[in-house]
């Protein structure tokens, strides 16, 4: 079994009037210190350069990502035009449409205004046709009255 001056400090062979209490605290922290920053040390260079390439890598992904947020804002702006473009297009096509509806009325619109031109030339035509044959039927009959007129007998006047 260890003796008591061993077990005292945790080291075997020096006893408690080896050294003073705060000499011995001293010597531990500065055991600790180094072990510590042995531990830190090779703990960071273990980790670090994952940590470093996982930084790098980090900001990479950051900046590609602000690249593909402006392409992805100028291909959305690319569809929205080219979907205006349809929809200028579609009005293109119906505006064409109607244009035709258009020049189509306006033909038969002409081609009814020269009818309705020739029917009332023929309606007058008419007119003055039966207006000339009325004239010559009455004549005709005041030529008859007249002639009537002429053979009928008349007596003869007394002297």
């Amino acid at each position: 079994m260890k003796g008591r001056s061993e077990i005292t400090n945790g080291f075997p062979g020096k006893g408690l009037s080896d050294r003073s209490p705060d000499e011995g605290l001293i010597e531990d922290l500065a055991l600790e210190d180094r072990a510590v920053e042995h531990l830190v040390g090779g703990l960071l260079s273990h980790y670090l350069p994952d940590l470093q390439r996982s930084k790098r890598a980090l900001q990479e992904l950051t900046q590609n990502q602000v690249v593909l947020l402006d392409t992805l804002e100028q291909e959305i702006s690319k569809f929205k035009e080219c979907h205006s473009m349809l929809d200028i297009n579609a009005l293109f096509t119906e505006a064409k449409h109607y244009h035709a509806k258009l020049v189509t009325i306006r033909k038969e619109m002409l081609l009814l205004h020269e009818k309705t031109s020739k029917l009332k030339k023929r309606a007058l035509k008419l007119q003055q046709q039966r207006q000339k044959e009325e004239l010559e039927r009455e004549q005709q009959r005041e030529r008859e009255f007249e002639r009537e007129k002429q053979l009928t007998a008349k007596p003869a006047k007394r002297t």
